[in-house]
């Protein structure tokens, strides 16, 4: 996978967590921070880093660091990904589906921001396994990792599109076509500029003046 270069993205950070660590030594206890940070431009790339410092700016400064080397390109199909995953990464197991137009990112934790940031808008992701921020956003990761579109499971097969997925391509036809559109009937347009009136409004017309005539 080729390096991304985060100074050509719109990149926006977000602190997912921040943790107080505190070491005993010989002479007293040390006080640091860990800051768990995502990154992403909201259009397909994210990355998740790890700063840690005496300071909460500091640390962040060194996350954001860290997660602008770690940006992913994500897969996406509209505004949902390509298809249903799950993996386990230590004590977490993170599960995405995808969703319709409108559902909106159905998550939480440390799973959501990630997303947010990465341009999902409509997903069902789940964390199943440990609470743990720091090895859920890192299977969140690993699951946007894992995604691939039709096209390249089609070449890595050696096969065409529409021989692996061939509703998948007949749908995109009719999107790209689209609804036909019903041009009106001569006779159902009505000429107010040159004050002709549609044969059916002038037989009506005609049959109320009769009948007015007779009353």
């Amino acid at each position: 996978m080729p390096k991304i270069n985060p100074d050509e993205l719109a990149l926006e950070e977000q602190v997912i967590r921040t943790n107080k660590v505190q070491k005993t030594h010989k002479g007293g206890r040390t006080l640091s921070w860990s800051v768990l940070v995502t990154v992403g431009d909201r259009a397909g790339h994210v990355g998740i880093g790890l700063g840690k410092a005496r300071g909460i700016p500091d640390a962040i400064r060194k996350g954001m660091e860290d997660a602008k080397k770690n940006i992913i390109e994500v897969p996406l199909v509209g505004t949902t990904i390509p298809h249903e995953i799950e993996v386990r990464l230590g004590g977490a197991k993170v599960r995405m589906k995808p969703a319709s137009p409108g559902t909106g990112v159905v998550a939480g934790g440390a799973v959501r921001p990630i997303l947010e940031l990465a341009g999902v808008r409509d997903v069902l992701a789940k964390s199943l396994g440990s609470p743990n921020p720091v090895n859920t956003a890192r299977a969140t990761m690993q699951c946007l990792r894992e995604l691939k579109i039709a096209e390249d499971v089609a070449r890595m097969r050696g096969v065409s599109l529409e021989e692996m997925v061939p509703w998948l391509v007949k749908k995109r036809k009719e999107e790209a076509a689209g609804a036909p559109v019903v041009e009106p009937e001569p006779e159902d347009v009505v000429e107010i500029a040159s004050g002709e009136a549609e044969p059916a409004f002038a037989e009506a017309s005609a049959e109320s003046g009769e009948e007015s005539k007779e009353s």
